[in-house]
């Protein structure tokens, strides 16, 4: 249920479309407490999480390949490649950087982890002025779970997923390390997108990595009780103008 702090009535449903109606809904009709301090703050969330959705399947169109670190790559002309991972070259500005993963994907190679980073990156650039994200986004260290502070994902236990929520396919009999499990993007209507497998259904997702497991195991992946998300109180006072 949505609970708008000193606000009397919620916006209608039909103000909202498409993808966003149904992260409205998701969040109206959860079984959970899902408050704000102000109606700009759910707005923002709810257009968040659309960008969230959007970047998640930008970067499935795009030509970014899925590869293991000691196989990754970033582009070299912005990125450089250290030990903990690809450090933002400081001549080039952040949303540049962010937005070149998108437009040259064949330049880039990475596995799940960092396929979300780079998607809630995304989704803050476009959901947030551009001048706020080069401020707050400096110096960007990108791999695995590595992300600046200022990003704000919060993890919490449950299966109260609404669309826009990142959740995680655990793998537990893996062949190969990389393939412990799949971090994915809840896209709304049973559809996630995991980078290195693409969009499925939460049983589909589980059939792949099922594929992954090593010989005669009898364990099957599942999808684990979790999910993670970003901090709209945090970060929607950034936006370039009110949401209202």
């Amino acid at each position: 249920m949505i609970v708008i702090t000193n606000y009397g009535q919620k916006p209608p449903i039909d103000r909202f479309q498409g993808v966003q109606r149904e992260i409205y809904l998701a969040l109206e009709n959860s079984p959970l407490i899902h408050s704000y301090d102000s109606l700009h703050e759910l707005l923002f969330d709810i257009q968040l999480r659309a960008n969230i959705i959007s970047a998640a399947r930008q970067l499935h169109d795009s030509k970014v390949s899925f590869a293991p670190f000691n196989t990754s790559k970033f582009n070299p002309k912005i990125w450089k490649k250290t030990k903990y991972g690809y450090l933002l070259d400081p001549a080039v500005l952040p949303s540049d950087a962010i937005k070149d993963i998108f437009n040259n994907g064949e330049e880039y190679a990475f596995e799940c982890s960092t396929a979300i980073v780079v998607i809630f990156y995304k989704a803050v650039l476009d959901s947030i002025a551009t001048s706020y994200f080069n401020t707050l986004f400096q110096r960007l260290l990108v791999w695995d779970w590595n992300y600046d502070q200022d990003l704000s994902i919060i993890t919490k236990e449950g299966r109260d997923f609404i669309p826009g929520d990142v959740v995680y396919f655990y793998n537990p009999d893996f062949a190969h390390p990389v393939w412990t499990g799949e971090n994915t993007v809840f896209l709304g209507s049973g559809l996630y997108f995991g980078h290195g497998i693409g969009i499925e259904t939460a049983d589909g997702m589980i059939e792949a990595l099922n594929t992954l497991r090593k010989e005669n195991s009898t364990q099957s992946a599942y999808l684990i009780s979790q999910h993670s998300r970003l901090n709209p109180k945090y970060l929607s006072q950034f936006t370039r103008y009110r949401l209202t």
